[in-house]
């Protein structure tokens, strides 16, 4: 697409990189060569040389948009051991410190462990020790120009919070200009009308994640992306669609998807488990560069058909 056509649309295009662990210096080729906006990166700030991600984000032509915080292992703002909390704010406002560094604007921040499904203290207090752990980190993230959007996951993956009215209903408790982060295949399952619930986000929608019903690339499934652009461009969205593809195991007879164990991705022990509680693994780069090109095509031609509607 022309780079004339492209600024045109308010709405930009990046990508996550937590779903395949690769050097940093192979997304962002990739992300470039396919045609991105920019980068999405995972919160882990000790991996990377902020330095040499500039040069890298500068030399392709990419921006940082953010990062999403990657709560696995002892990170949860909303656990019971007051120790165990303060270590979870540090970790985020590293996050905060690091995107900031990178020039970007925004970080996703799950609230609870991915994959913690048990609570562990009634429902008043977990929303106490998580407004105040999000109050120190909403402090932090005004002081280095970075905005946090809280996001709501499936119940399979969180008891904590799943809906775009329970993450609004959190920003009010922190106050600021905190706000929330959507995604696609996390409201097909716990949203009553995903159109409404990105209507009711409004300029409180800080972030987009993108995937199809069935976490494969838009496209692959049964949302329809026009009327999801349209709410976007309707509320004045003008931050970036995120894509977030996790390409599934598929062990049956019948496959023509071949996806190592997450041990063989290449990823710490944190990554290894993370990648497994998604119920996908070592995706090989021919399948990744495949689905990242579909997913830039697709949401480069929904944009464009629905800018040409308006």
């Amino acid at each position: 697409m022309p780079e004339e056509e492209r600024k045109t649309m308010a709405i930009k295009v990046s990508m996550h990189n937590w779903m395949r662990p690769e050097p940093i210096e192979r997304t962002i080729e990739r992300l470039s060569r396919l045609g991105y906006d920019g980068i999405e990166i995972s919160g882990e700030p000790g991996l990377y040389d902020v330095g040499h991600v500039r040069g890298l984000l500068e030399e392709h032509n990419l921006e940082c948009w953010g990062a999403v915080t990657l709560m696995m292992g002892a990170r949860d703002l909303c656990h019971e051991d007051r120790y165990m909390r303060l270590g979870s704010i540090e970790y985020v406002k590293d996050c905060l410190t690091f995107v900031s560094q990178l020039g970007g604007q925004i970080v996703t921040v799950v609230p609870s462990t991915v994959g913690k499904i048990t609570p562990m203290g009634s429902p008043a207090d977990e929303w106490r020790w998580c407004v105040e752990a999000l109050r120190e980190c909403q402090a932090h993230a005004e002081t280095v120009g970075v905005r946090i959007g809280l996001e709501p996951l499936n119940r399979f993956e969180t008891y904590f919070l799943n809906r775009c009215e329970q993450a609004l209903a959190l920003c009010d408790a922190v106050g600021g200009n905190i706000g929330v982060a959507l995604d696609t295949f996390h409201m097909n399952i716990e949203e009553a009308d995903l159109i409404d619930a990105i209507h009711q986000a409004g300029d409180r929608l800080v972030d987009f994640h993108v995937a199809d019903n069935n976490r494969m690339p838009p496209g692959h499934g049964a949302l329809d992306w026009t009327a999801i652009v349209r709410a976007l461009q309707t509320i004045g969205y003008e931050g970036h669609m995120t894509a977030e593809f996790v390409a599934s195991l598929d062990r049956s007879v019948i496959s023509d998807r071949e996806i190592g164990d997450a041990s063989e991705a290449g990823g710490s022990a944190g990554m290894e488990k993370f990648l497994r509680d998604h119920s996908t693994g070592a995706v090989p780069e021919v399948y990744y560069d495949r689905y990242a090109l579909e997913s830039v095509d697709y949401l480069r031609s929904v944009l464009a058909s629905t800018a040409t509607a308006v």
